[in-house]
């Protein structure tokens, strides 16, 4: 790419604008050039794409995650300007704006407002809660969990959804159970939005409504999150880790609530963890290492969490791995990880060759087994993993796809990556809006975050304690065998979400 005449910050102010406008469907005189750019609801398609429009003006490659270490389009613009003033003399060499990332000490952003105590030291346990409050409840996982809680229990669900109104956030509540065939008309008193937003002081909601909901409220599930493979911990903070202080303050207001909280296994990828094994009850205190900026807020959110534990606040913490669709009905979330690698593969016609184990777990055994072991005393205070109890190469996933008539050829990752970096210029293919996550060369070692997922560089999840847990309950993790196959691209062939040619 060659470099270009260089331009000043006004005139890539205003051609931002302009696009920006173009992409999120508004007015460029509408957008506010001093609001931070996440503020925009941009999604990593609409972000890569702006990236990519923005190389081809520059003449220069533009780190995605510059978009959000500059997080207004007055600083990316004199940014970019100054990047831009700096290589207009090299007009022959292929050049790359810095990646330049702000050292970051996780372990001094996990600090929870010290106001933020159980009310009381009183507590009395319940399985049999009236009153649940959820976040996350248009999100997959979120709509699975409702469907359990309602399922399991005979509790009214409080929802946190963003609407304008209550009737709003109904419908889009009613219109994710949908989706996924979780809906029953039945149900329909006992799911009750609360208008609010997880990014805002006190969820979003007025303070009066915020400390009536504290006070009748029996047990708090957590799930929300923003995931995106673009976004560095600073954009994902937020939501991600105040949000979940503020999940933690209705928990201790006026009432101690048990707080049943999502996390992940990502707490473990820092390479200290490498081919150890991590057992439930194993402290997760080392965080150099983890570079994706949402596995960085799970670990602080997680962090918060056990600081509430530690000041008296009855809380249980679920890490599930990636999240597989209802072992049942085959029902999914297109747009997750897994699914857009196996489209844009299969659209490529070749698969990396990669030493990773598939440890995904269907849904409904996440979302079965959150809740039954909320509704046991014993599960306060503990940890759980949700992890496939014995996962399968992924080379098992290629020899699926051959079953199902896709040509597609093995070649060894280093050989995937240049044909992603060569062959896949537009978003047509879904690899294309994941090349930042797939891509982007992190620390000394200039490795990719799918380099840390390497079996070697890997924690061996232990979940022998949640499968002890689980035992006598009915509830058990589904075989990833053809069965299980069959039943997912059954679904994703029926939907049009593959096609077979």
């Amino acid at each position: 790419m060659t470099a270009k005449k260089s331009l000043t910050a006004a005139e890539i102010q205003a051609w931002l604008l302009s696009n920006l406008a173009e992409v999120i469907k508004t007015e460029p005189n509408l957008i506010d050039v001093e609001q931070p750019l996440d503020s925009y609801g941009l999604d990593s398609t609409q972000a890569m794409l702006l990236v990519t429009k923005a190389e081809k003006r520059l003449g220069f490659k533009v780190a995605p995650t510059l978009l959000w270490h500059y997080p207004t389009i007055a600083s990316l613009s004199q940014r970019l300007a100054e990047e831009s003033q700096e290589l207009a003399s090299d007009l022959e060499d292929t050049v790359a704006v810095k990646n330049v990332t702000p050292t970051l000490d996780l372990s001094a952003e996990a600090v929870l407002d010290p106001n933020i105590r159980p009310a009381s030291s009183s507590f009395v346990f319940t399985s049999e809660p009236k009153n649940v409050f959820i976040t996350g409840g248009t999100g997959f996982l979120g709509a699975f969990l409702i469907h359990e809680l309602l399922q399991q229990t005979n509790a009214d669900i409080y929802c946190l959804v963003r609407a304008a109104h209550p009737e709003e956030g109904k419908q889009k509540l009613k219109k994710n159970l949908q989706s996924y065939g979780l809906w029953n008309e039945v149900f329909r008193p006992r799911i009750i939005p609360v208008i609010g937003d997880l990014s805002q002081p006190l969820l979003g909601i007025s303070k009066e409504a915020f400390e009536m909901l504290a006070a009748n409220l029996d047990s708090i599930y957590h799930s929300a999150a923003t995931l995106n493979y673009v976004y560095p911990y600073s954009a994902l903070k937020t939501p991600n880790v105040l949000g979940t202080q503020e999940v933690l303050r209705l928990a201790c207001l006026f009432k101690v609530k048990p707080v049943h909280y999502v996390s992940s296994v990502a707490v473990f990828e820092s390479p200290f963890y490498a081919g150890k094994i991590v057992k439930e009850d194993d402290s997760f205190e080392h965080w150099q290492g983890i570079f994706l900026g949402y596995s960085q807020t799970k670990w602080v959110a997680e962090k918060l969490v056990t600081i509430a534990r530690d000041r008296g606040l009855p809380v249980t913490i679920h890490r599930p791995p990636l999240i597989a669709g209802d072992s049942k009905t085959g029902a999914c979330n297109t747009d997750d990880f897994i699914n857009l690698v196996i489209k844009g593969c299969i659209q490529m016609g070749y698969f990396p060759d990669v030493d990773y184990m598939l440890d995904a777990s269907p849904v409904d055994y996440v979302s079965k087994a959150i809740v039954y072991l909320s509704k046991q005393k014993e599960s306060l205070g503990k940890a759980f993993h949700l992890q496939h109890p014995a996962p399968v190469p992924l080379s098992n996933l290629l020899d699926w796809m051959h079953s199902l008539g896709f040509a597609i050829e093995a070649i060894p990752y280093q050989q995937w990556q240049t044909k992603l970096i060569n062959d896949i210029s537009s978003a047509e293919n879904p690899l294309y809006t994941l090349r930042p996550f797939l891509l982007e060369r992190w620390s000394e070692e200039q490795i990719t975050i799918p380099d840390l997922y390497l079996q070697s560089r890997r924690p061996i999840i232990n979940c022998q304690a949640t499968l002890n847990a689980l035992a006598g309950s009915g509830i058990v993790c589904p075989p990833m065998d053809t069965q299980l196959f069959m039943t997912y691209s059954t679904y994703l062939l029926q939907n049009g979400f593959l096609n077979v040619a």
